[in-house]
């Protein structure tokens, strides 16, 4: 037992909804958090992958919209941006709708470092997943599949 279960949960069945939420989220928290921290490195901060993440999927964006994705004040989104345009990631440019807000876009580089540190992720997964049973790799399988259809809904 962990020293963050109680007792009450060492007993309780496993498949109870409760129970399997606060297991589901420990695990789901501390891989994500494994991944951010191994897939980064030394060429950008686990936050300027996500801003880099957030501007391919979604294109050009202002840095008030990319402050309030990530739940953070502009002046830590501006910090972010500043060092991804200092390497080269994002660029800057006057919003055309509103020329007094700044534009940013993900560079040709930027994607290239996004990619690597997806790749990154992606081998320290499956090295993980590697040393698995075929059994628990199916279960997984199905896990990832229910999981993808439950955070859709």
């Amino acid at each position: 037992m962990s020293p963050t279960q109680t007792k009450n949960q060492a007993t309780a069945d496993p498949t109870a909804p409760d129970t399997l939420a606060i297991d589901l989220r420990t695990a789901v928290m501390r891989t994500s958090r494994r991944l951010r921290v191994e897939a980064t490195g030394e060429i950008i901060t686990p936050g300027q992958y996500t801003v880099l993440a957030l501007l391919n999927g979604s294109g050009p964006s202002t840095l008030r919209a990319l402050a309030e994705s990530e739940h953070v004040q502009a002046p830590s989104m501006t910090r972010i941006v500043n060092a991804l345009a200092e390497q080269g990631f994002v660029t800057r440019s006057a919003n055309p709708d509103d020329g007094r807000q700044v534009r940013v876009d993900i560079t040709g580089a930027g994607r290239t470092v996004l990619e690597e540190a997806r790749g990154q992720r992606t081998a320290w997964l499956a090295q993980r997943v590697a040393g698995l049973s075929e059994e628990d790799r199916l279960t997984l399988s199905r896990a990832a599949r229910i999981m993808q259809e439950m955070s859709g809904k």
